[in-house]
């Protein structure tokens, strides 16, 4: 126990919580924008795996790693486009449709993966040369400050500035504004003449690309492969987190760091030899997510109409 409670480790806790948050972050996010408008997508976990492999797949085949954002950003984008067909246009039951689509995502990464990389019957593991640590110059040679906060992957550097972007976003711009309103009331927003099926699209497409780009962190960034469950339930994760979160941008960035913090401090613990269930610090944001819904019932910042399929005439 004494080997935990060093200067090294305690860093490297708080260095590896940035780096485990960030696809977290990334994803919660645009799920965050995605919910406001009423639509909650339960495909984050295959829409991760789906951007995980098709960030990969670019990215091994033509070597440019951004060429391999971009594919993530499409496989990501895709698997949303579907989500906001199937519950914007042809209204399918939103927990239903989520659940195929996750199937679908898991599904085809791994089917795709086996197609393209399988020789003689065995399954390969190539791997890229992944993105580096984008070091701010000056910030960065601060002691310890500067390795935890200006010593990280940009990816890491972008999940957060979009913190403060998606608040901006849907609380000070009227497309955010009206994006909000459909989320609580799209009969009132149908009546003021708000396109709310083209807002729709646009948010839940946009958490599919967020979600996308989450996954592609996990082989292009935080990895440099890609295998069979490489999302790990992190797409899940995200979904909890906007719950946390109380649907706000700034408490989904408290969230996704208190989740990395646990991890890291488990894998900590696990390498020291402490003799500590590490399933019980994976449980407790779930607990504590728990916790919260429950003391903020009556100030939940739930959409009123979130996975309930708006149809014009029937209210």
């Amino acid at each position: 126990m004494e080997d935990f409670f060093t200067y090294s480790v305690i860093l490297g806790i708080f260095v590896a919580t940035f780096k485990i948050a960030t696809p977290l972050l990334i994803a919660a996010t645009g799920e965050l924008v995605a919910e406001a408008s009423g639509i909650l997508n339960l495909s984050l976990e295959g829409t991760m795996t789906m951007g995980a492999f098709s960030g990969f797949l670019i990215a091994n085949e033509t070597g440019n790693l951004w060429l391999g954002l971009v594919g993530a950003a499409v496989g990501g984008g895709a698997l949303g486009l579907l989500m906001a067909v199937m519950t914007a246009t042809v209204k399918v039951n939103q927990i239903v449709a989520g659940l195929a689509l996750n199937i679908l995502g898991l599904g085809g990464a791994f089917f795709w993966y086996r197609s393209v990389y399988e020789e003689g019957g065995a399954v390969a593991f190539p791997t890229v040369d992944r993105f580096q640590t984008a070091t701010i110059p000056l910030l960065s040679d601060i002691p310890a400050v500067g390795e935890v906060f200006f010593d990280q992957h940009w990816l890491t550097y972008f999940g957060i500035l979009m913190v403060p972007a998606t608040f901006i976003f849907l609380n000070r711009t009227k497309y955010g504004l009206e994006l909000r309103s459909i989320g609580h009331n799209p009969e009132a927003c149908d009546m003021r003449g708000v396109g709310i099926i083209s807002r729709q699209y646009t948010a839940v497409i946009y958490g599919g690309v967020m979600a996308g780009l989450g996954g592609a962190y996990l082989s292009l960034a935080g990895g440099n492969q890609f295998f069979d469950d490489i999302v790990a339930g992190r797409g899940w994760i995200a979904l909890a987190i906007v719950i946390f979160g109380n649907w706000r941008a700034s408490w989904i960035l408290g969230g996704s760091l208190l989740f990395g913090f646990l991890e890291a401090t488990q894998l900590s613990l696990q390498a020291s030899g402490v003799d500590l269930p590490y399933q019980l610090l994976l449980a407790l944001p779930f607990l504590l997510t728990i916790v919260a819904l429950v003391f903020n019932r009556s100030r939940s910042q739930v959409p009123l109409s979130l996975t309930i399929p708006y149809h014009r005439g029937e209210r």
